[in-house]
């Protein structure tokens, strides 16, 4: 980062008081990693939660918590004698210069596919094994078949056409609803996740985010049950008092005020 960039006094003022909170500050001085970890994780789903929510503010603020953990782990890497902060930003630019060589070489591409092809070749290049070897493991599932998914089309792998794809979930429909009338739960279980993978390469084809899409279902979901619990207790009753055919009701209702 050039000295006269505008982020740049910025961010060595985090530096600083990251500094200053290590030294001084009990809860801070206690952090380890390990410790870190689930906070990280914390913070990494309130920004994926502002995003959702086109809540700007939000998101400016939840890349703020971010930044502080990106910084707070290099200080611990940094006392250990691990690595520091410059080798960390020097090392995601060397990267990103060598797999853009569209931009910093000679190599021509015609879109964004091509870009995501050459991605992968040069990271096989660096020593991959397998181009699945970047998918972490501790990715949510839905999040991971996605992934899976767009790394495998990137060597070629993938359906032709969005009919083939529907087809393959009507196949793994039928398949499932064929381990239900055996009653093998190991098989219903099995075919439950095949339908869901196949659902989600259907999404790929709509140019849809499954977990986009799943999670505004979600919300939208809670608004409206949320509407039930107040709409009968506008009436001094509870949900657990209704049959479910007031429930139904109520949930109608909750479509045309969510």
């Amino acid at each position: 980062m050039e000295a006269n960039h505008p982020a740049a006094g910025a961010f060595l003022r985090l530096l600083q008081i990251m500094d200053e909170l290590r030294e001084q500050c009990p809860w801070d001085k206690k952090q380890t990693e390990q410790t870190l970890r689930p906070l990280t994780i914390e913070e990494t789903y309130e920004l994926a939660d502002a995003i959702t929510q086109n809540d700007w503010q939000g998101i400016r603020e939840e890349l703020g918590d971010l930044m502080l953990h990106l910084v707070f782990y290099t200080r611990i890497a940094q006392e250990q004698g691990r690595f520091t902060m410059d080798q960390v930003i020097n090392g995601i630019c060397d990267k990103l210069i060598s797999r853009h060589p569209h931009v910093y070489g000679d190599v021509q591409v015609k879109d964004e596919e091509d870009v995501k092809k050459n991605w992968e070749q040069l990271k096989m290049r660096e020593g991959k094994k397998s181009v699945l070897s970047g998918v972490p493991v501790s990715l949510p599932a839905l999040v991971k078949a996605i992934r899976i998914q767009e790394k495998a089309r990137q060597v070629g792998f993938e359906w032709e056409n969005r009919a083939d794809v529907w087809k393959k979930v009507e196949e793994e429909t039928a398949e499932l609803q064929e381990a239900i009338a055996n009653e093998a739960p190991a098989a219903i279980e099995e075919e439950y996740g095949d339908l869901l993978f196949s659902l989600v390469n259907y999404a790929r084809f709509l140019q849809v985010d499954p977990e986009g899409a799943l999670e505004r279902t979600n919300q939208k979901f809670m608004r409206r049950f949320q509407w039930m619990e107040a709409a009968a207790a506008a009436e001094c009753r509870s949900l657990h008092s209704m049959t479910l055919q007031e429930m139904d009701e109520l949930w109608n209702k909750s479509k045309q005020h969510t």
